[in-house]
């Protein structure tokens, strides 16, 4: 009876046990030939599993985690660039309107989504222009001015958290341009204003609106507020006229340029003033903007005469 089982451990020639039991019957030798398979057995079978993994230490763990972490930041930090890149784009690399004169040709607005409007005319000291409707967000503003830096400060901020996600789908808008600032009159004549953010005076309470007007590709399917001092209003089309000019706006300017344009509109053969309407002024570019190349704009609602 052959004790050993060539046909699974291969066996030394050299082997006495193997050599043994081949040619003996003596259990005692068996009993060893026995034991060198086991052994054979054992020693074949470590040699094909796998070694164990040696268990990661503190410190190594640590390290692991700082270069994921350092991967992870490096990926977000090239998108992070990317976006940058392309906001910082269209201020570097501006828009211009068509100029009548040099202070206009060096002014240049921020390539951003602006209120859609058609020139019907040109004037020596304005341009009449027909604009599409579009929705703003509107809130009160504190202060007795149109350009209270605290006032306008703390309005743009309540707009601004609305437009970046404080709002019933957290979603994040874009900015569009101008930043407009209205006086309205206190017998509760309907808003009516251009681009992103309006600001409109009520005389008898002594309080002004600031408004942004909303990307266009929502159109009326905005996301509400979360803040109940803002709200959501449409502007109709109206046909305005429009001086542009430049330099950083006070009060006291917007008032002069005002009357200056009543005025010339009292010589226009088409257009006149519309009844109860009131200023409207546009500021395109962000506060670090140069004063001469900045643009401003006031704006009048004005109403075809009657023939």
């Amino acid at each position: 009876m052959m004790l050993c089982k060539p046909s699974v451990i291969s066996p030394s020639p050299t082997c006495p046990f193997h050599l043994a039991s081949s040619n003996s019957r003596n259990p005692r030798t068996a009993a060893f030939c026995s034991a060198g398979w086991i052994r054979s057995m054992a020693i074949d079978r470590a040699a094909v599993s796998p070694p164990r993994k040696r268990p990661i230490s503190a410190s190594e763990a640590r390290i692991s985690l700082v270069f994921a972490l350092t991967s992870q930041a490096s990926s977000l930090s090239q998108r992070l660039l990317m976006d940058l890149a392309t906001e910082t784009a269209k201020y570097v690399f501006p828009k211009r309107f068509d100029s009548r004169n040099l202070e206009e040709a060096l002014m240049s607005v921020p390539d951003l989504e602006t209120v859609k409007f058609k020139v019907f005319s040109r004037r020596d000291q304005y341009e009449i222009r027909e604009v599409e409707p579009y929705y703003i967000a509107e809130t009160t503003m504190p202060g007795r001015t149109g350009f209270d830096f605290s006032g306008s400060s703390q309005s743009f901020n309540v707009l601004a958290e609305y437009l970046f996600g404080k709002n019933t789908t957290n979603e994040k808008m874009e900015m569009t341009t101008p930043v407009y600032t209205r006086k309205a009159q206190s017998d509760g004549e309907r808003m009516e204003m251009t681009t992103p953010v309006i600001t409109k005076k009520v005389n008898d309470q002594e309080k002004w609106q600031m408004s942004f007007v909303m990307p266009s590709k929502y159109g009326a399917n905005l996301p509400l507020p979360k803040d109940s001092s803002v709200r959501i209003k449409e502007v109709p089309k109206k046909t305005v006229a429009v001086v542009a000019f430049s330099g950083f706006v006070t009060d006291e300017d917007i008032q002069q340029r005002e009357r200056k344009l009543r005025e010339a509109l009292k010589s226009d053969r088409e257009f006149r003033v519309k009844p109860g309407t009131s200023v409207e002024v546009a500021q395109y570019n962000p506060p670090f903007t140069l004063p001469f190349s900045r643009r401003n704009e006031i704006a009048l609602e004005v109403e075809r005469k009657e023939q």
